[in-house]
């Protein structure tokens, strides 16, 4: 399934039916009284969360959404029927913004929430509403009050308990497809993954649902590669998991272009709690790794962990890893 994590829509709730203006018609009585009803309430655009969606896919092609409206009122003073409310289903971790993509609406954090973002328009009063002791046959009536409608912006970020960060090519979506069950695409070269992945790692009767989101390069908080489009995705995690590429040339500037990303992109991002992996160590010698690492620790001044996701016993460390820090 594409993936889509912004779309604008229109949406139209349902028209008040019209009262009706009619007066009885039986034998033997000539002047009946009025006995026109109300007019049905349109119907109302609800929107609901769904856990099992993870794209705003559907709303690319199709966007423009109308509630059905209310029936007319009708003789013997029946009221018309309502019109149906029309559901719309999003991804858990939606927001709804008004037409300026600015000022939010609401937010969907919990699965199966529903917010009611258009009313319909009230029925109209049929001609019996009218009778009075000086107007006994009034043939006033009144029409249905039009629903609401509008565009909205409809912005998805996705929710979970860790995001995991790193350049391009660092092996994030390897470890995704390790320790989870998820199957992203994994291949040799940059920006393999090119939309954010999601995974549930279980560990010790716990679980833990991680976000791989595209490779970062320096300037993705202006745009730049896959950019900031991807980065808001990590924004509500607890956790930062940053895997770095053991073979790389230098581990502290592959370090720091991810720090400084993260802190010109959003202040509140850069100090969320981090959980760093130096990753890849079975394609290097212990005496390589002994000597990057020194290097690394002596300027970083951080804990890390080495590890391998060809490693069982390193895959089992990892989930131990996330689950302390998650919960």
């Amino acid at each position: 399934m594409k993936f889509l994590d912004q779309a604008k829509i229109y949406i139209k709730a349902g028209n008040g039916g019209s009262g009706s203006s009619s007066f009885r018609r039986e034998k033997y009585i000539e002047f009946g009284g009025p006995d026109g009803g109300d007019g049905g309430d349109g119907g109302s655009i609800i929107l609901e969360s769904e856990r099992n969606l993870n794209t705003l896919i559907d709303y690319r092609f199709r966007q423009h959404f109308k509630a059905e409206a209310g029936k007319s009122g009708s003789k013997k003073n029946k009221t018309g029927g309502n019109g149906k409310d029309l559901i719309l289903k999003v991804p858990v971790g939606t927001q709804i913004y008004e037409e300026d993509n600015n000022t939010l609406i609401y937010d969907f954090k919990k699965n199966k929430d529903k917010y009611l973002v258009a009313r319909g328009g009230n029925g109209g009063l049929g001609n019996v509403r009218f009778k009075s002791s000086t107007n006994r046959a009034p043939r006033k009536k009144t029409n249905g009050k039009n629903g609401e409608e509008f565009w909205v912006w409809l912005q998805l970020k996705i929710i979970a308990d860790i995001g995991i960060i790193g350049l391009p090519n660092a092996g994030k979506s390897s470890l995704l497809a390790a320790i989870t069950r998820a199957k992203p695409k994994i291949a040799d070269y940059p920006f393999t993954t090119i939309n954010p992945n999601l995974g549930v790692a279980f560990y010790d009767n716990k679980e833990v649902t991680l976000a791989d989101i595209p490779g970062l390069v320096e300037g993705a908080h202006k745009g730049i590669g896959l950019g900031d489009k991807f980065l808001r995705h990590i924004e509500r995690c607890k956790v930062l998991l940053h895997l770095i590429d053991l073979t790389s040339d230098d581990l502290e500037d592959n370090y720091l272009k991810i720090r400084e990303e993260l802190k010109a992109y959003s202040k509140s991002l850069s100090l969320k709690k981090e959980i760093i992996f130096l990753n890849k160590s079975d394609l290097l010698e212990s005496e390589e790794i002994d000597k990057k690492v020194k290097d690394f620790k002596k300027k970083i001044k951080k804990k890390y962990k080495i590890v391998s996701l060809n490693l069982k016993k390193d895959i089992l460390n990892i989930k131990k890893e996330l689950i302390k820090n998650a919960y």
